[in-house]
């Protein structure tokens, strides 16, 4: 998909593509490393305020539209340092009820960093994910680009098993919702391949529409 293209105010010429923009235009052919610096402990995806509030979620993978789309809630809201952040605990926790339901028990963030969570599933496993890398972009007052790759461990029965995914989405107001598409690939675990190509990609779309519900 060919990124979109800014102009500059003053002469026609193309302003050069942000670093996300030019990730798009390699899809699919990821591979790592990526824009995307490491996060400081104490760092997390801020997002415009246009987020802000509870949202039903309609998720459609386009690499097999005919499936039923997937529905869950997502929440932003304010943190001590009132910034808008992904409740990530419980945006985790409703999208992993939509997929596996009472296979997942719960999800915690950890208190110190935003930056990383645990799941704890039935059977006596836990997935411990840790965002590795982040980049945003604000465009304009309607345009949000956003890029986080994590490392997750699943913890149980057998050894650890790594691996590392990386979600590239593009949202736009539409109204009162939010239109989305995510790009996201899966890599080897580190140290396995040095090519460090992404294994496997899919593309979502998405929509976020005002929940009824009580925040």
């Amino acid at each position: 998909m060919v990124a979109s293209i800014l102009l500059s105010a003053g002469p026609s010429w193309a302003a050069k593509p942000t670093p996300l923009e030019q990730r798009l235009t390699s899809w699919p052919e990821w591979q790592l490393p990526g824009p995307l610096p490491r996060p400081a402990t104490d760092d997390d995806l801020i997002y415009p305020d246009w987020f802000e509030g509870l949202w039903d979620l309609e998720s459609i993978d386009l690499d097999t539209p005919d499936d039923p789309a997937l529905m869950h809630q997502a929440r932003f809201h304010r943190d001590a340092n009132d910034r808008l952040v992904g409740d990530r605990s419980f945006n985790a926790t409703s999208i992993g009820l939509a997929l596996l339901g009472d296979q997942l028990l719960r999800v915690e963030t950890d208190p110190s960093s935003a930056n990383r969570q645990m799941a704890q599933f039935r059977n006596d496993q836990r997935l411990e994910t840790s965002v590795t890398g982040r980049r945003q972009e604000t465009h304009g007052n309607e345009s949000f680009l956003a890029d986080e790759l994590v490392l997750q461990i699943m913890r149980g029965p057998g050894p650890p098993r790594l691996s590392r995914i990386e979600t590239l989405s593009r949202y736009e107001r539409c109204g009162p919702d939010i239109c989305a598409e995510q790009w996201q690939a899966s890599y080897p675990a580190p140290g396995e391949d040095l090519r460090n190509k992404a294994l496997h990609s899919h593309h979502y779309k998405l929509r976020l529409s005002p929940s009824n519900q009580d925040n």
